[in-house]
C-alpha cells in the first residue's frame, strides 16, 4: 500500500508523491522559546516525529530532510526577559531566556523519544544572512518590489488584496476571515487584513537594519520567519508542511501568501498537515482554569495524577488518538497506557526483532498515520505473543521501535513507583536483578536519578559503586547476598581508617569469594578513599 496523507489544502486524502523521492522535504513549525512547552505543544512534535520515522522507513533515512524551527525573536520573549532579568540589558536578558528555554525544550522532548530533525534553525539566523542566500529581508524586499507589500510609517505590510486566492488553506473568504480574526487596527494599513512583515523596534529591543529603504532599525513579523527558513533550507516548493490546527489561520495562511508571492509559485508546500486540538479532562487548557500542564511537569512532578509519568507513556497516550482528531488528556488515559506500556515492555524486552514489519500494522500507518488501527493490530499481536507466538512478539517489538520507542524497553517499569519520600534499597534493588540483563547499572542509576532526584540517592549510590560497564546479568550471582556487599565494604573502610589492615584484608578475601574485586580510589575533591566494586571474571 502506498502512503496516503490528508491534505488540508485540498481537503482530501491522496497518495503521497514526493517532488524528489531522493530528497523528501518536510517543515514543521517549532516552539517560541520563552516558557516551558505545554502538553499541547508536544502533540505536533510527536505526530511529525512519527511521520519523519515513517518517511525514513519508506524512502530511506538519507533521503528525508526534516526542518523544525526555533522562534527566538518575539514580543513574548521580550516580555519574559524583562520580567525575569530586570537588572540586565534587554538583549542580554533575551539571550538568557531563549537559551535556557531551548535547552529545556530539548531535554523534555528527548524524554518523549524524538529523533532530532535534520535542521533546527533559529529565526534570528535567517533575518539577514551575511553569507547571502534567501532570508527575511530578501523576501520582504522582493514582495515590495513586485507590488505585494508596501512601506508605511517604518512598517512593511503584506497587501492581502494583491493575492486573489488568499484564504484557500483555511477555506474562508476575506470577509469571513476579517469577521473572525483579531486584526490590528492601524491608520497606515491599506486593508484591515494586511499583516506585518517588518516593524520598528522600540529602544533596547533587538533590532536589525531594516529592508526597503527604511532607516529606523527594526525586526521581523512572526509569519515571515517560517517562509524564510523553509525557503532557504527546503526550496520555494517542498513536500510537506505541518503544525497544529490552530496555526492554519493566520500563520500558515500568511506563510503561503508571502512565499508564493515572493517565489511566483502556485503552492508553497504540496501537502499541508494539521494535528487536532488538545483539551485536559474535557476542558480547554488554560492557566485561568488551573489545568495548564507542561511536558516538564508531567515528566518531573506528581502534579497530574499523583506521579511522574515516563516519557514513553506520554508518547503512547498521544499516539493512540488519530492525529487529526481532538484528544482529551486525562489521568485515566495515562494510567491505562502506563499499564499497557509495562505489559508490552515485559512481553518484548528480551525478544529479537522481526526482519519484516507486520503488513496490517504498516498499512494502518501508511493510511494517513492511522494509529488507532495500527494499535488495534498491535493488540492482536500482543495477544498472540502472550500465547507463545514468537514471531508475533518479534513483530510487536519491531512495530514499537518504528513508533518511536527507541529505548527498546530498557527499564521494567513495574519497579518505577511514584516517589513519596526516599525510595528504599530493599524495595528496589532486588527487582533490578530481574530486569533485562544487558542493561548497564549506570543506565539504571541515571534513570532513577532523573526520575526521582534526591529520593533515589541511596539507590543511585549503590549502583554507581560498581565499575563502569557492569551489567545486570553480571551481578545476578549477588541476588541473595547483595546486602552483605554493602555491609562488608563499610566494615572494611572502617578497618582501614583505624589501620586494622589484617581485618581489612580478611574482608577483601571474603568479598573475593563472593565474586567481587574491590578497587580503592582517592576522591580528588574530598581526599577520602572511595571503594568501587568489580565483578570478578
Amino acid at each position: 500500500m502506498a502512503l496516503k496523507l490528508y491534505n488540508t489544502l485540498t481537503r482530501q486524502k491522496a497518495a503521497f508523491e514526493p517532488i524528489d523521492p531522493k530528497n523528501v522535504r518536510m517543515y514543521v513549525c517549532g516552539p517560541t522559546v520563552y516558557d516551558y512547552a505545554h502538553i499541547g505543544n508536544a502533540r505536533p512534535v510527536i505526530v511529525f516525529d512519527l511521520l519523519f520515522r515513517l518517511l525514513r522507513y519508506i524512502f530511506g533515512p538519507d533521503h528525508v530532510t526534516y526542518v523544525r524551527n526555533i522562534t527566538d525573536v518575539d514580543d513574548k520573549i521580550n516580555a519574559r526577559a524583562a520580567r525575569d532579568y530586570p537588572d540586565l540589558p534587554l538583549n542580554d536578558a533575551i539571550r538568557k531566556v531563549t537559551q535556557a528555554t531551548e535547552d529545556q525544550f530539548h531535554k523534555d522532548i528527548d524524554a518523549l523519544g524524538m529523533l532530532p530533525p535534520t535542521y533546527e534553525p533559529r529565526a534570528t539566523e535567517y533575518i539577514r544572512r551575511p553569507e547571502g542566500g534567501e532570508d527575511m529581508v530578501s523576501i520582504i524586499e522582493t514582495l515590495v518590489r513586485n507590488g505585494h507589500a508596501y512601506v508605511a510609517e517604518d512598517h512593511v505590510l503584506f497587501d492581502v488584496a494583491s493575492m486573489p486566492d488568499y484564504g484557500r488553506l483555511s477555506n474562508r473568504s476575506l470577509d469571513e476571515m476579517e469577521a473572525g480574526a483579531r486584526v490590528e487596527v492601524a491608520p497606515y494599513k491599506k486593508g484591515p487584513m494586511d499583516f506585518v512583515l517588518w516593524k520598528p523596534s522600540k529602544p533596547g529591543e533587538p533590532a536589525w537594519p531594516s529592508p526597503a529603504g527604511i532607516k529606523t532599525p527594526g525586526r521581523p513579523g512572526w509569519h515571515i520567519e517560517c517562509s524564510a527558513m523553509s525557503g532557504a533550507l527546503l526550496g520555494p516548493v517542498f513536500d510537506i508542511h505541518g503544525g497544529g490546527i490552530d496555526l492554519t489561520f493566520p500563520h500558515h495562511e500568511n506563510e503561503i501568501a508571502q512565499s508564493r508571492c515572493a517565489h511566483g509559485t502556485s503552492v508553497m508546500a504540496n501537502v499541508w498537515m494539521h494535528n487536532g486540538f488538545l483539551q485536559v479532562e474535557g476542558e480547554k487548557m488554560s492557566k485561568s482554569l488551573g489545568n495548564f500542564i507542561t511536558i516538564h511537569e508531567l515528566l518531573e512532578t506528581d502534579r497530574f495524577g499523583g506521579q511522574r509519568w515516563p516519557g514513553d507513556v506520554l508518547r503512547l497516550t498521544m499516539l493512540r488518538t488519530h492525529y487529526r482528531q481532538p484528544i482529551d488528556w486525562t489521568v485515566s488515559a495515562l494510567r491505562e497506557n502506563h499499564k499497557l506500556w509495562v505489559s508490552i515492555g515485559n512481553l518484548i524486552r528480551d525478544r529479537a526483532e522481526a526482519t519484516e514489519h507486520d503488513e496490517a500494522f504498516l498499512e494502518a500507518l501508511e493510511d494517513d498515520l492511522n494509529t488507532p488501527a495500527a494499535f488495534a493490530r498491535l493488540f492482536e499481536l500482543r495477544d498472540a505473543a502472550s500465547g507463545g507466538d514468537e514471531l508475533a512478539a518479534q513483530k510487536l517489538r519491531k512495530a514499537f521501535k518504528l513508533l518511536g520507542f527507541l529505548r527498546e524497553w530498557k527499564f521494567n517499569e513495574e519497579i518505577v513507583v511514584p516517589a513519596h519520600g526516599p525510595l528504599e534499597l530493599p524495595d528496589i534493588i532486588p527487582r533490578i536483578f530481574e530486569t533485562n540483563g544487558d542493561i548497564e547499572l549506570d543506565a539504571w542509576a541515571k534513570h532513577f536519578e532523573k526520575s526521582y532526584g534526591a529520593d533515589a540517592d541511596s539507590i543511585v549510590a549503590f549502583l554507581r559503586r560498581f565499575s563502569a560497564g557492569t551489567t545486570v546479568r553480571a551481578i545476578r550471582p549477588l541476588k541473595d547476598n547483595w546486602t552483605n556487599l554493602i555491609e562488608l565494604t563499610d566494615e572494611r573502610l572502617e578497618a582501614r581508617k583505624r589501620k586494622d589492615f589484617k581485618e581489612s584484608d580478611r574482608i577483601r578475601d571474603e568479598l573475593a569469594r563472593m565474586g567481587i574485586t574491590l578497587k580503592d580510589v582517592k576522591n580528588k575533591d574530598t581526599g577520602e578513599i572511595e571503594t568501587t566494586w568489580e565483578v570478578a571474571r
